[in-house]
């Protein structure tokens, strides 16, 4: 009997260890995310008959989770369920990420309520990531909620809590509850990063509120922060809202200043809000250094419409048709924007067809004969 219980001891002993080993080498692989090689692993350890454990499933759900693999993360949490073991607060807080990264809003909060059923207390990291699936799913009121839940569990909100919430607002263009969050994280001593500022810009354009956004990107560089190039084609993209062309040039040029490239966005602002304010020199002056930058050409159709109906808001028709032969040697395909816009040109131009490149005038056909 003695000599049986010393052998059955023993076997415990290395099962348990072995257990360690397995679960050490899968935490290793969520370190690195190397989901692949944590699902190896586990695999392992099915194949020698040692059952996973709660911290084996945890890391390995957290892996598939970093490497974007939701779907696998949640398949794991389930199989947990199935082999009776219970997640802890890590392996929930793995699942509602896991949902989060793959824009499943519902389901995360759904895993949120059932660790209260499960008599478990989320943490920080377990709001901020429904939060943070909120955003996503842009559902800016529910993301508010869970806000205020953690405030009523005297859990501190963090930088990313915080951040993540004001990006919920910024989705819907909701730039008072966007700056109520950024006044909230300057009352708790919590201060906001880039990605805090740049969500309250991106709101404050979405509200055309140009004179807000343009605050906030002051008081990014007084924070001592450095702004990047989405701070600046925000603040760019609220000036166009805000017909300030003046002042979305000269948030142009400081990104130059700053060493920081212009995107599409950046130059698709600055030249709307040239062509609203009639500005067609400046509109063109920036297609031109936008083509010869060769940003990406599926994206840059709008800049030439915009272009386009500078000059023709300004009378330049034959600056208008030499933009409009541009964007057809583009071999980009034309949207009914850039086909009326070429109409609207050619009827202001010339009362007939005879001024008018042949080639335009067979394309734009499509929507009107001539």
């Amino acid at each position: 009997m003695a000599a049986g219980s010393v052998a059955a001891q023993r076997h415990v002993g290395s099962e348990v260890g072995a257990r360690l080993i397995y679960s050490a080498g899968i935490s290793a692989c969520e370190s690195g995310g190397q989901w692949h090689h944590a699902l190896s692993l586990l695999g392992d350890m099915w194949d020698a008959k040692l059952e996973p454990d709660v911290i084996s499933y945890s890391a390995a759900v957290s892996a598939c989770e970093k490497g974007g693999q939701w779907q696998l993360a949640l398949s794991l949490f389930g199989r947990m369920w199935d082999a009776e073991i219970e997640p802890n607060v890590i392996s929930f807080n793995a699942g509602i990420s896991a949902c989060e990264k793959g824009g499943q809003w519902q389901r995360a909060l759904f895993l949120l309520g059932d660790m209260w059923e499960e008599r478990l207390v989320p943490d920080v990291i377990s709001y901020s990531a429904g939060i943070s699936a909120c955003e996503k799913g842009r559902q800016w009121q529910r993301a508010l909620g869970l806000l205020r839940e953690m405030r009523q569990k005297r859990l501190d909100p963090t930088v990313i809590s915080y951040g993540a919430g004001i990006s919920a607002c910024e989705k819907d263009g909701r730039w008072q509850q966007a700056l109520a969050l950024l006044g909230e994280m300057w009352e708790a001593r919590l201060e906001p990063n880039v990605i805090s500022y740049n969500a309250g810009i991106s709101a404050c354009e979405k509200g055309g509120q140009w004179q807000r956004a343009l605050f906030l990107l002051g008081d990014i560089l007084e924070e001592r922060l450095v702004p990047d190039v989405i701070s600046y084609s925000a603040g760019i993209s609220a000036c166009e809202k805000g017909r300030q062309w003046q002042r979305a040039l000269g948030l142009l040029s400081k990104m130059w200043e700053a060493n920081l490239e212009p995107t599409v966005i950046s130059y698709s602002a600055g030249i709307s809000a040239c062509e609203k304010g009639g500005q067609f020199q400046q509109a063109l002056s920036l297609l031109g250094e936008m083509c010869e930058a060769k940003l990406e050409p599926n994206t840059t159709l709008v800049s030439y419409n915009a272009g386009i109906s500078a000059c023709d808001k300004c009378g330049q028709w034959c600056q208008a048709l030499s933009v409009l032969s541009e964007l057809w040697d583009s071999n980009l395909e034309l949207d009914e924007t850039s086909y009326n816009l070429g109409m609207t040109v050619y009827e202001r131009s010339s009362s007939d067809s005879a001024g008018f490149p042949g080639f335009l005038r067979i394309g734009l056909s499509r929507f009107r004969r001539f």
